[in-house]
């Protein structure tokens, strides 16, 4: 028997947003930046980094661990870096505040980095990236999460699920995007098996005791599975290493550890790398994106797809016929509105 379904326009997914983080505790840009990237994630059905972060998001404040009054602090540390303190705040009005000079720095050296520390991190990476892809950059952003994922070979959680995106700009089209975890899927996919009682597909995760696992309840209290091997384990190691200790901050060892079982979202850093095409070719610079394009049309060419091809499929639907989610979830998401949270008082304990 199929799930009822809720169909929401998405200015209703947005004030819904709006209204369970405000009645959280957040407010004005804080809560902006987090609605607006959870509905762009329900907007391009990803469904896994849309509205059901709500849930997380109410939770990780009611902990008093995110810092409902952040404010972001930007340290404009070298011709190329932008460092923005988030405050124990959401990544999101992290990168609101400091992308702008990052940008800047980029269109003068070439290429920048931003990287945010201190921060709580739910969101998908290809919306930091593609924006500025449609301004014409080219875009790398990393981060750790969580120890969640066992290394290649090994059978207990050391990695984070560890994203990485790229963008890339395109004069007549979406910009050319990947966003994927270097876990073997998305944590969030785990759990809405869980929450759907749906088995995973063999190969993603283990239990408790180290045993391959398609049961998504054993799978959240054991280890995820790096993708391909020692090849997604290298990758997520190096993810650790430019978003942990080059910025000086948390490794995802450390987030879990900072957590202290509470349960809240990731708290850690993240590394945002941009690049400006025009600043490296010059009057070359029509002639290689021409290449790029050459490039593209080869792909698709053997009827292949690019990367973000299904959302941007996705987000022209939304904009017609809005976002769907199943009825369970927009209940529990409605009772975040109404009930007023039962730790609005807890103690912080960032500390």
């Amino acid at each position: 028997m199929m799930t009822e379904e809720v169909t929401l326009t998405l200015g209703e997914a947005s004030d819904l947003s709006l209204h369970i983080l405000r009645d959280a505790g957040l407010a004005g840009k804080h809560a902006e930046a987090v609605a607006a990237v959870i509905v762009a994630g329900q907007r391009d059905e990803c469904h896994s980094h849309g509205l059901y972060r709500l849930i997380g998001c109410a939770h990780s404040l009611a902990t008093g661990r995110v810092n409902k009054t952040a404010r972001p602090k930007i340290n404009d540390t070298a011709p190329s870096i932008v460092k923005v303190d988030a405050d124990y705040g959401f990544s999101p009005y992290a990168y609101n505040e400091g992308i702008a000079l990052a940008l800047a720095k980029a269109r003068s050296q070439g290429l920048a980095a931003l990287a945010i520390n201190r921060c709580y991190h739910f969101s998908a990476l290809w919306a930091e990236v593609e924006p500025l892809a449609e301004q014409g950059f080219a875009a790398l952003a990393l981060t750790p999460s969580h120890s969640w994922v066992a290394p290649a070979g090994g059978t207990r959680p050391l990695f984070g699920t560890n994203p990485i995106a790229f963008a890339w700009p395109r004069a007549d089209n979406h910009p050319f995007v990947f966003d994927f975890a270097t876990s073997a899927t998305a944590r969030g996919e785990i759990e809405l098996h869980r929450r759907a009682g749906k088995s995973l597909a063999p190969g993603l995760a283990l239990d408790p005791s180290g045993r391959p696992t398609v049961d998504p309840a054993e799978a959240l209290r054991g280890a995820m599975l790096t993708f391909g091997g020692h090849k997604g384990s290298a990758l997520s190691t190096m993810v650790e290493l430019l978003a942990g200790p080059l910025i000086d901050d948390m490794i995802s060892l450390e987030s879990k550890a900072f957590d202290n079982e509470l349960g809240a979202m990731p708290c850690h850093g993240e590394l945002i790398l941009v690049l400006d095409p025009s600043v490296f070719l010059g009057e070359a610079l029509g002639k290689n994106l021409a290449r790029a394009e050459m490039l593209f049309d080869a792909i698709i060419g053997q009827d292949a797809r690019l990367p973000s091809q299904r959302r941007y499929e996705a987000r022209l639907n939304s904009l017609r016929a809005g976002v769907t989610i199943p009825r369970p979830l927009y209940e529990e998401l409605v009772a975040l509105v109404k009930a007023p949270s039962e730790k609005a008082g807890a103690p912080d304990r960032r500390g």
